[in-house]
């Protein structure tokens, strides 16, 4: 277990330089919505370029192909929808963003059927000159859901840790991995950050106290509270889908067992005495079930209980090493890690076919999340030198968040709503 010898505490942190990502789009599919994108009108007056924000977004999703758009359109313009779809264009999207007098800003858009030459969508988002990139990932939510039927989660949050030498942080940032802040800056470890359903708090665990320990922390504010520290370790935190309970691993009695508790704190129900590691719990989506891992059976392997505890039935069945369990939102799917000889892999199982698939070609993959719409996936791994988070479609399709000269890890996807 790593040690713990003190701490160093900050909220609200900006991100220091180093910590950038750059974003790498592969797999392009046949399969994708050519859509083109023009430069919203007056964008260069502002602090962020809200047309490229909106074309990363759409691209990075895997579902759209962006293609260039004429210059000097905007939301009040009268395209030309037959030279659109001479280039291959389906859709068109033009805006224009305003500073207005008291220091807001008002970024307009319209998105065009191309092919029927119809207005599909027309909108305004009126921000807080800070809150402009996140505008401009609610713009591409809902052109997202207009095109699709589904919602997009460009708007969503990504938690990670990075490790840069003896400091540990607790990051916060935009689902494209920008805009970030840090939650908590230590000197000891930082692990296992877990999203309240309401996006307000995040629950991990840190060794600042020369132990493994549970808080939780509001996000807002920067107000933590430390909600289990009894005898031996405790770890792996995990929200139920109503926010009020954690589930946890304990090792007070020795072996590593799950039990809940109060999200607030209090005093912890035991779930589980197998004789056996039992660790990394996670509720289903419906929260009437807890996925957790456990070597009950020789080597460690995804089980199934109910939430309030009994009979553990066995889920994965491919492989002697599966680990890190997380369920997609709709309960169709559930992804964890899997050893394929000296490789560690993200694979994906469909709950209906059991059928199981490997999404990557890495070989040190790590604690996948889901994103809450269930269409991708960001885990960490190491490829080509570097330490990463990636982001991967349930097909396979990725796009790389890389940040150089860091070790990072852990990371966890938020829910709707911010």
């Amino acid at each position: 277990m790593l040690s713990a010898l003190g701490a160093t505490l900050g909220a609200g942190v900006a991100v220091p330089g180093w910590a950038q990502f750059r974003l790498e789009v592969s797999g392009v599919g046949a399969t994708q919505q050519p859509i083109a994108i023009a430069p919203f009108l007056d964008e260069d007056k502002v602090a962020v370029a809200v047309s490229k924000v909106v074309r990363a977004d759409l691209e990075r999703s895997g579902l759209f192909r962006v293609l260039p758009a004429p210059a000097g359109l905007d939301e009040r313009s009268t395209p030309d929808f037959s030279a659109l779809r001479a280039q291959g264009a389906d859709t068109l999207v033009a805006g224009s963003v305003q500073r207005l007098a008291d220091g807001r800003i008002d970024a307009r858009f319209r998105l065009w059927d191309v092919i029927k030459g119809q207005e599909l969508l027309a909108a305004s988002k009126v921000v807080a000159a800070p809150d402009l990139r996140l505008a401009a990932h609610r713009i591409a939510d809902d052109i997202h859901l207009r095109l699709t039927g589904e919602r997009g989660v460009y708007a969503t949050r990504i938690a990670y840790v990075v490790r840069t030498g003896k400091r540990w942080q607790l990051m916060v940032t935009d689902a494209d991995g920008e805009g970030g802040q840090t939650a908590l800056t230590s000197n000891e470890p930082i692990i296992s950050p877990a999203w309240s359903p309401d996006g307000r708090r995040l629950a991990y665990v840190s060794f600042e106290n020369r132990k493994a320990a549970v808080w939780t922390q509001d996000l807002l504010s920067g107000q933590r509270r430390e909600v289990a520290n009894f005898r031996g370790s405790n770890s792996a935190p995990a929200y139920s889908p109503d926010g009020g309970t954690l589930a946890l691993a304990l090792s007070g009695d020795g072996l590593t067992q799950l039990f809940t508790m109060p999200a607030s704190g209090g005093t912890p129900t035991r779930l589980t005495r197998s004789g056996a590691i039992d660790t990394e719990p996670v509720y289903a989506p419906d929260g009437r079930h807890i996925y957790f891992v456990s070597d009950r059976g020789g080597g460690p392997q995804i089980y199934r209980m109910p939430a309030a505890g009994g009979a553990a039935e066995r889920v994965t069945f491919s492989g002697g090493y599966n680990i890190s369990p997380t369920p997609s939102a709709d309960g169709r799917y559930l992804a964890y890690i899997t050893r394929q000889g000296n490789a560690f892999r993200l694979a994906l199982m469909e709950f209906e076919t059991q059928a199981v698939r490997l999404l990557t070609e890495t070989s040190n993959d790590e604690h996948p999340s889901f994103a809450p719409n269930g269409r991708m996936i960001v885990y960490a791994t190491r490829a080509q030198g570097y330490d990463v988070l990636t982001t991967t479609t349930l097909d396979g399709r990725k796009s790389r968040l890389v940040i150089s000269g860091s070790d990072v890890r852990e990371p966890a996807w938020g829910p709707f709503g911010r």
